[in-house]
């Protein structure tokens, strides 16, 4: 148990008095029970990836939730995968778009620099939060540019791609056009997107259009095709519901007049392609595609991501992947947000929470636990200082730093070591009869 903890949740325990209850022992477990749902049971190769970041700010407690979460399962699955190299985790940031260059703009620097300094705290973060990713990409890297293209060109080989003159309400925060169904108008009489506030303008230009209706019935068949595809399940239902209607085609480009800092649709200078598929994309990247080779790491075994991007993974991505000839995720792990005291974070709010900062005080292993710990995917967690002050000290500190003391103890272990997990025995372990029969009985608890 210590040694399992230790390992997936990335932890290093302090030694004080205490014991393991009852209550606490069983939310540990349900975790591990989550891990072990989301482990790649179907393939020796597992591919486990979080969103890449937008670079238009700097990271916070939000991101690295996803980090830590999809660290996690990566951890888990190299137990049950113990093959060398049989892994891949990607992460990384999202460095295109009109958001990027109004950003640099801002501070009055050059865009390449401003992604390069916000690309380089996210990867600061993760090291020191002990993610440990095989690959960090970045939309701006060389790689990607190829890939993004060479999807492009498979799209454009499928028919699902053609030109036509686009208008239609535009959200520049978002970078997406928005239907009359996504708009409101806020209490100065101005149109807002319905879920990001963020003010919209009407635009007219000649996109790129890509077939999503075409595809509709291959999505719908996708989701229904496996029982846990999107989880928990009321991410699955949200999905269903949005396919219940016609799906609109959607711009996949933007003018280069516009758009300039962004990657070149093969064979029209005139403009980039739209960045939500350039990002998608990275997906690709990081196995190798378009070489040959990527097939053997292809599909992702489960794919990490924010309830705010659930379309554009959900229903956008499958429709790319299924017209290009490849085939989708295994599983989408939809998480929630984090409030902070109970509220929404925001910068006018001067509540973000600032990991770097917490880890001053609660170390990088107690908020990475904290986290782990204390959130839930189909809500939104509720981040105190107060509570994680409690969760850290009669947790962390008390039950596991009471089993570390134990453990190492002079009479048990009189060297003081934290043993290493043996992959041979802990799959000797997964496969035993009494291991089969104590997780069944956990799935069968109530609040699982």
């Amino acid at each position: 148990c210590l040694c399992l903890t230790v390992y997936v949740f990335g932890c290093v325990c302090a030694t004080s008095r205490g014991h393991c209850s009852q209550e606490h022992a069983g939310k540990m477990l349900r975790c591990f029970a989550q891990l072990r749902r989301f482990s790649s049971k179907k393939s020796d190769f597992s591919f486990v990836t979080t969103p890449i970041f937008y670079v238009n700010a700097a990271p916070h407690i939000g991101h690295l939730y996803s980090a830590v979460i999809a660290d996690a399962i990566h951890r888990f699955n190299g137990l049950l995968n113990d093959s060398s190299g049989a892994s891949l985790f990607s992460t990384g940031t999202d460095e295109h778009g009109t958001k990027i260059q109004q950003a640099a703009a801002k501070y009055s620097v050059p865009v390449a620099s401003y992604c390069q300094q916000i690309s380089d705290q996210y990867r600061s973060l993760f090291h020191d939060f002990n993610v440990e990713h095989s690959r960090f990409i970045r939309t701006t890297d060389a790689d990607h540019a190829v890939a993004v293209q060479s999807f492009w060109k498979a799209l454009e080989a499928s028919g699902s791609i053609y030109s036509a003159q686009y208008s239609g309400w535009y959200c520049v925060p978002d970078e997406t056009f928005l239907t009359d169904s996504q708009l409101k108008e806020n209490d100065q009489g101005v149109k807002v997107s319905v879920d990001s506030g963020h003010p919209v303008e009407w635009t007219e230009e000649r996109n790129f259009m890509f077939r999503l209706e075409r595809h509709q019935a291959d999505v719908l068949h996708w989701i229904k095709g496996c029982e846990n595809r999107v989880v928990p399940g009321k991410f699955q239902k949200i999905l269903l519901d949005f396919l219940e209607e016609p799906l609109p085609d959607i711009s996949i480009s933007r003018p280069q007049a516009r758009v300039s800092w962004g990657i070149e649709v093969p064979g029209d200078p005139t403009q980039s392609v739209y960045v939500w598929l350039d990002a998608l994309v990275n997906y690709l990247t990081v196995t190798g595609y378009p070489h040959p080779e990527f097939g053997q790491r292809w599909p992702p075994t489960v794919q990490v991501l924010g309830k705010d991007i659930l379309k554009f993974h959900g229903i956008y991505w499958p429709a790319f992947l299924i017209a290009a000839g490849l085939e989708p995720p295994r599983q989408l792990l939809v998480h929630s947000h984090w409030t902070v005291d109970n509220q929404k974070m925001s910068k006018s709010k001067l509540n973000v929470v600032d990991p770097n900062e917490r880890a001053t005080l609660y170390t990088h292993e107690g908020l990475r636990f904290f986290l782990l710990r204390e959130g839930v995917a189909h809500s939104d967690g509720n981040y105190s200082d107060t509570k994680v002050m409690r969760i850290l000290n009669a947790e962390l500190a008390d039950t596991f730093g009471n089993l570390l003391s134990r453990c190492c103890g002079k009479s048990l272990n009189p060297e003081g070591i934290v043993p290493t997990i043996n992959p041979e025995v802990f799959n000797e372990l997964g496969m035993s009869e009494i291991t089969k029969k104590m997780l069944d009985l956990l799935h069968a608890l109530p609040g699982k």
